[in-house]
């Protein structure tokens, strides 16, 4: 079932435990700064009610009904594919900002598919069946999803069972015949305040002491004993009456340190509870199909880039030239490589038997990761490049409203036509906004986002086969005879 925009932020007033800058949050609908990434989320169910965007938002599922895109199971490639779409586009639509409000739950809820299935064959438990179950609610009642993952980790030299404090990685704290309790936190947990459900996963593997620790499951984000402590968004604080933002005032999204205060998880929401042993693979599993969602919208954001370094170079009049086409192809090289590794990780997916799941091929998408983490600071360094000084130096849009100021502005600001003067000054504004304000938020996100540079690495060198490397190794230097 598709619900509305309206009927979507109507359902986040429940009284849910929020704080915002040493206050609690009565209502993160109607509060000034929180009811920002409110909107931003509320914009996919928006998307999913216009006729224009319904064709990819929507599909039709024999059991559910119509509902959201983001929970169509990927089977096969063409699945995967169609998520990327979504994805890029959705991104792209939210003026090259990422919209993770469904994308980061089912990308959880694919990897619990999986890896439910496999806990179930060894200890003949029923987490699958509660997956299912809850993937079924989530969908036909078409629900705004968190994840929980990053536990706050505490002495990062020590196991989770092995912390001075235990509460440093989320663990179950009591088990009776009715459920668990689990008491420590959460960091990064993105759009929390904006979800109906949070879905937590363990972080790391395990071993047999850190039992405890392997915990998987969902619960509301109005349950007892969840508070939530929102950053700080400075990039929303000022922009309401501030004619320099144009990404802030509408398209920002929060994070949290979500805390669990011994919270009661009924047996029907567990997905995992002391089986360690597959904490490794659940924790592996997540970050696959969300990197995979993360070389979509990083294409997406990439997009914007290249769309604002073209455009300001024309209205420049240097868009012929060598250097600054050398800028713009370190910004298609970017979008194109994070584009090529998710169509390479569909087409070359991995499929499950057991689960009939399609999994993103492994390789592909931590390469395309990797390279997304590695580069993104020179993609910063080329499109301000293109820009120049002005990005930073130009005066406000209001001093272009004032007729005092305005022709002399307009005479001195100009760029290849007068004519195009005031389109030149948004582009600038916008880039600015990124850049500063947005700035330093975007480049911790796209170090650490999805995983930091190290996480992809030990991945990528952990799944790799080096087989047929090996081989041609050994054969080029005549240590085996033939390949």
């Amino acid at each position: 079932m598709i619900i509305s925009a309206e009927d979507y932020i109507n359902s986040l007033k429940d009284g849910r435990v929020v704080y915002y800058r040493g206050r609690k949050v009565t209502d993160v609908v109607d509060h000034h700064v929180l009811k920002v990434p409110v909107d931003h989320a509320s914009s996919i169910y928006k998307l999913q009610s216009d006729s224009d965007y319904k064709e990819i938002t929507c599909y039709n599922d024999n059991n559910l009904g119509v509902t959201s895109s983001f929970f169509k199971i990927p089977r096969n490639t063409e699945d995967l594919m169609r998520r990327h779409e979504l994805i890029y586009e959705t991104t792209r639509l939210g003026r090259g900002q990422f919209n993770i409000i469904q994308a980061i739950g089912t990308d959880a809820i694919f990897a619990l598919m999986y890896v439910s299935r496999k806990v179930d064959e060894k200890y003949h438990t029923n987490y699958y069946e509660n997956v299912i179950n809850f993937y079924n609610n989530a969908a036909k009642n078409d629900l705004g999803l968190a994840v929980a993952q990053t536990d706050v980790k505490g002495d990062r030299s020590l196991r989770p069972s092995e912390q001075k404090d235990p509460d440093m990685y989320l663990h179950i704290t009591k088990r009776d015949k009715n459920g668990i309790y689990v008491s420590g936190a959460k960091a990064h947990t993105t759009q929390s305040i904006a979800a109906n459900e949070l879905i937590v996963l363990p972080t790391r593997s395990m071993n047999s002491s850190d039992k405890d620790y392997a915990v998987s499951f969902a619960i509301p984000a109005n349950a007892k004993g969840i508070t939530m402590f929102a950053r700080p968004m400075k990039e929303v604080e000022t922009v309401e009456n501030d004619t320099l933002s144009v990404i802030g005032r509408k398209n920002m999204e929060v994070e949290t340190v979500t805390v669990f205060d011994n919270v009661f998880i009924p047996n029907n929401r567990i997905f995992l509870n002391g089986e360690y042993d597959f904490a490794g693979l659940l924790a592996m599993m997540f970050p696959t199909f969300h990197r995979f969602t993360a070389l979509s919208y990083r294409a997406a954001l990439a997009d914007f880039l290249i769309g604002t370094g073209k455009l300001l170079a024309e209205y420049n009049g240097v868009s012929d030239k060598s250097n600054i086409k050398r800028n713009l192809s370190v910004l298609i090289e970017y979008k194109e490589n994070l584009r090529a590794n998710a169509i390479a990780a569909a087409y070359k997916c991995n499929y499950d038997n057991i689960s009939g799941i399609a999994i993103p091929n492994i390789i592909y998408t931590n390469v395309g990761k990797l390279f997304a983490n590695q580069n993104y600071t020179d993609v910063i360094k080329n499109i301000v490049d293109i820009a120049g000084g002005m990005v930073a130096t130009m005066p406000s849009y209001e001093d272009f409203e004032n007729p005092d100021e305005k022709d002399i502005l307009l005479k001195y600001l100009t760029g290849r036509d007068r004519n195009e003067t005031i389109n030149r000054i948004k582009l600038f504004q916008t880039l600015r906004e990124f850049i500063s304000s947005l700035g330093s938020l975007y480049l911790a996100g796209m170090i650490h986002a999805e995983g930091s540079i190290e996480a992809s690495i030990l991945e990528l060198t952990r799944s790799y086969d080096y087989s047929d490397s090996i081989a041609l190794g050994e054969y080029s230097a005549g240590i085996r005879d033939k390949l």
